[in-house]
């Protein structure tokens, strides 16, 4: 018996070697890898420059913390500032950390505005993690469900429902962000059109609330751009990103603007 937590439906199979799209279980047996980690190994399994890149650093330096400069850390920050069009960028482990970051800026945004309990417009059928902050801002009770009493502190309202928006807006003066996946994943593949996301941001720009736009599972050229809110045109305030970022390695990253 595996002393594993059993928090999965796990399959009756293990994986014991890849190579780009394919998989072998221990008995040899041959897959075609249509999971991708769950939206995660971009580059497949034993790219050689990754590999490479990984050891190499594995054979310097594991890990020397965020209390000393790290100039490769730097040199992934200025090219995701690049392609983002954005400013800063707060690395970790996960898309769930980074979507928790994004919480924590749109929370403290609203508390440097004055604002005493702010509050984030969220989507239903959304999914943000599996944190109590991150599965409270989703809009899933499957993942909810014996983890209550959730956070407070957000709003829901359907997606590509502008009309739905704008009466939060016109009841709610403690909302200070929305927070959206141009593509919900978990949800069930639910595209917010363009034409809703460029009037979400209208909303927010008139409001003065930060349009957080979640793409750790849509984003990086997933798309057929980097990122979801190049097709409509306009920056969001904070972007929050992981799977791809790190094809298989954790790693996530809240970037601001």
């Amino acid at each position: 018996m595996s002393h594993v937590m059993n928090t999965y439906a796990r399959q009756p199979v293990a994986f014991v070697r890849g190579q780009g799209v394919w998989l072998w279980d221990e008995d040899g047996r041959k897959y075609l890898d249509a999971l991708a980690g769950i939206a995660v190994n971009t580059l497949g399994h034993n790219h050689p420059r990754l590999t490479r890149a990984l050891g190499e650093q594995i054979g310097r330096a594991i890990h020397t913390s965020n209390l000393f400069r790290q100039p490769l850390q730097e040199a992934a920050a200025d090219r995701i500032a690049a392609i983002t069009g954005l400013d800063e960028v707060f690395f970790c482990n996960s898309g769930l950390e980074a979507n928790e970051a994004a919480i924590k800026v749109a929370r403290k945004y609203g508390h440097d505005r004055g604002v005493n309990e702010p509050a984030i417009i969220v989507m239903e059928k959304a999914f943000h993690g599996r944190s109590l902050a991150t599965l409270s801002a989703s809009g899933s009770r499957k993942v909810q469900a014996g983890f209550e009493p959730l956070v407070q502190g957000f709003v829901r309202a359907p997606l590509n429902d502008l009309e739905a928006v704008r009466q939060i807006a016109a009841h709610n003066k403690n909302v200070v962000a929305v927070f959206v996946e141009p593509i919900q994943g978990e949800g069930g593949i639910n595209l917010a059109r363009l034409e809703y996301l460029r009037g979400l941001k209208e909303i927010c720009d008139r409001h003065e609330w930060l349009f957080m736009s979640d793409e750790v599972q849509c984003g990086l050229g997933r798309t057929g751009k980097w990122f979801v809110y190049q097709h409509a045109g306009f920056q969001p305030d904070v972007l929050p990103l992981a799977k791809g970022l790190g094809s298989g390695v954790p790693v996530g990253a809240c970037v601001v603007g």
